[in-house]
């Protein structure tokens, strides 16, 4: 996935109110920018960090910026968490996630389970449907290692149980992990942080669901998911 726009640097004042922050430019303006992600964001609203927004000229905006970047010890993270599904159904469509390949639609946002939305639907005739949830990696605690979820994730909890559901009634369900860094080469599931969700996923992988991690490359001008984690 490319950024549609070239991104503009800067550096953090502060992160508010979950989707706020206020970043300093390069050029000396200080703007308000939009957080597109839920989380706690652990490690990675530390003020005084390099950061990377990309401006808007949409006018029905409230705020032009939104930040996407964030440099934390030397390497990028992508922050911006609405991007993730777009970053997986790019690299399916080209082919670049074998464990998914071989589908002949995609269909995003299909509704599921108690009042949910699965992020893909990925179905060809002879083969039974794939059902397939994308959650968003950021957080890094020790050397290399990449951990999910970075705050109690309720939904998430609940998204795993409504996949282990579609397992039961003949399709297949895959809980798909796309860590956002690069300096990352291990993933595991952050059970201190929260408990319920580890177990969920213990649940949810006992009753057949898939647990894919795929890597990304994240530089300045795009995001693209490495075949190598």
């Amino acid at each position: 996935m490319r950024f549609p726009v070239p991104l503009t640097s800067g550096r953090l004042v502060r992160r508010y109110k979950r989707f706020l922050a206020d970043c300093l430019l390069d050029s000396g303006e200080e703007v308000t920018a939009h957080v597109a992600n839920s989380g706690s964001m652990l490690g990675l609203a530390t003020p005084g960090s390099r950061v990377y927004l990309a401006r808007s000229n949409d006018p029905k905006r409230k705020l032009a910026w939104s930040w996407q970047l964030v440099e934390v010890d030397g390497a990028l993270v992508g922050i911006d968490t609405g991007l993730s599904n777009r970053i997986v159904a790019e690299a399916i469509a080209r082919g670049h996630v074998p464990a998914l390949a071989g589908y002949e639609t995609l269909r995003r946002e299909v509704p599921y389970g108690t009042r949910s939305r699965v992020d893909m639907l990925l179905e060809s005739a002879g083969r039974p449907p794939c059902y397939v949830e994308v959650k968003s990696v950021t957080l890094s605690r020790r050397p290399a290692m990449a951990e999910f979820p970075d705050a109690v994730t309720a939904r998430g909890a609940r998204h795993l149980a409504e996949l282990a559901t579609m397992v039961e009634a003949g399709a297949r369900a895959v809980l798909a992990y796309l860590v956002q860094r690069g300096d990352c080469h291990h993933f595991e599931l952050a059970a201190d942080i929260d408990p319920v969700y580890a177990r969920a996923a213990g649940a949810a992988r006992a009753a057949g669901v898939e647990m894919l991690v795929m890597r990304a490359e994240v530089t300045p001008a795009g995001i693209e998911i490495r075949p190598d984690f």
